[in-house]
């Protein structure tokens, strides 16, 4: 089989491999679908945290079961995606059900190799069945998996406002699920076109962009002077993250989804008198996984939204550098396995 391998930042190697052999409690599944997200371009740029080289990248991937064992509701042949954050099952959190944030977790396509291959084993325990659903709808499950968690852990309530830093993939599916929790969403940018995208497409109806006016006092207009309940970075850009604690109610949360290698800095002294509330957001659970898909049957989300951008798997490597571009124009960069 072929598979696309990381050597180090900036060189992908096209390569031939073994398929995986049949194991006990396992599913083999044929990858059909790859979806390109902000890990596998730091990754491939040389910022992504927790990363060693080399590597296989992917992890936000659709599939068909072509051979299972202990299957249990599953067989050969299922359309599926599953949870590619494997947990240990007995740390503390584990115990408390975070598996998203297993003390020994091992993230397909980052601490272990990924999904740009043409095959993938994978404990069945981690499936997620897709039934009827298209290929492309599944390989989105994960990453809009990752902004309903960042709004559950948040706690957004209705009719909250709540500022999204990043219109990229993560700070779109953010926006989404607080739209669908009732809140109203203010998008913060500084690429026009992402902020076109999120007023045209998602009908987020305030926009900034902070290279063109004042971000704090076009917020305060918003707001009325309140200042939003809740802030959520999804850009993981140290600046951006910094300066997202000015935007904080009083008693506002801070929710940081994008992740950054260096030290945060923020003044004590105005985060303490507004009692803030600061947090991380780490990957997802399978109830947030749960709850995209039920979102995705409904048709609150349309996941076709997302997909700006479609190769063919052995084209990976020679378009891969232009995603990093936001002249491109990519949200959602997909590569197919047909």
């Amino acid at each position: 089989m072929k598979a696309w391998i990381c050597e180090q930042p900036g060189v992908f190697r096209y390569d031939v491999k073994e398929i995986p052999m049949a194991q006990k409690g396992n599913a083999l599944l044929r990858i059909r679908r790859i979806g390109i997200c902000g890990t596998d371009l730091h990754a491939f740029e040389g910022t992504q945290p927790f990363f060693s080289y080399p590597r296989i990248l992917g992890h936000e991937l659709a599939a068909e079961i072509a051979a299972i064992d202990g299957g249990g509701t599953f067989a050969v042949g299922d359309r599926v995606t599953f949870i590619p954050y494997f947990h240990c099952g007995h740390c503390i959190a584990c115990r408390n059900g975070l598996t998203n944030c297993c003390t020994d977790i091992k993230v397909f396509g980052v601490h272990i190799d990924g999904g740009m291959q043409e095959f993938v084993s994978v404990p069945v325990q981690y499936l997620v069945q897709g039934g009827d659903m298209a290929f492309d709808e599944l390989a989105l499950v994960e990453p809009l998996a990752i902004g309903a968690h960042g709004i559950r852990r948040a706690g957004v309530k209705a009719g909250e406002l709540v500022a999204v830093i990043g219109a990229g993939p993560i700070g779109l599916g953010v926006m989404e699920f607080a739209r669908i929790s009732g809140a109203q969403v203010i998008a913060i940018d500084v690429n026009e076109r992402r902020l076109q995208f999120c007023r045209e497409r998602l009908q987020v109806v305030h926009t900034i962009n902070p290279s063109a006016t004042d971000t704090l006092e076009a917020l305060q207009t918003i707001t009325g002077g309140d200042m939003p309940a809740v802030v959520i970075d999804a850009t993981g850009n140290l600046n951006a993250i910094n300066q997202g604690f000015r935007y904080l109610a009083h008693g506002g949360r801070y929710v940081l989804v994008g992740l950054q290698k260096a030290e945060i800095a923020f003044s004590h002294p105005e985060f303490h008198k507004r009692e803030a509330t600061l947090m991380s957001s780490r990957n997802a659970t399978r109830e947030d996984f749960d709850h995209v898909l039920a979102c995705m049957r409904n048709r609150q989300i349309d996941p076709a939204t997302y997909i700006t951008h479609c190769v063919q798997f052995s084209e990976i490597g020679s378009r891969f550098e232009s995603w990093l571009n936001p002249a491109s124009g990519v949200i959602k960069a997909m590569a197919l396995i047909d």
